[in-house]
């Protein structure tokens, strides 16, 4: 997954609110770290956001 779709599926699903998301939300499946923190770590942006899409209940047809 690109970054750029994976920000588009953040703004489709937080809307305004994805990037305060990203930013300040914390979360223990991507090692305590936040959403911006797990991409400059390395983490793959598909792995980040099945990850959002578990913890914060995305529905199956948005993933």
């Amino acid at each position: 997954m690109r970054l750029t779709v994976f920000w588009q599926r953040m703004a489709e699903h937080f809307g305004a609110g994805a990037e305060t998301f990203a930013r300040d939300h914390v979360m223990s499946e991507l090692g305590g770290r936040t959403v911006h923190e797990a991409l400059a770590a390395g983490w793959a942006a598909k792995d980040v956001w099945r990850v959002v899409c578990t913890v914060m209940g995305v529905p199956q047809e948005k993933r």
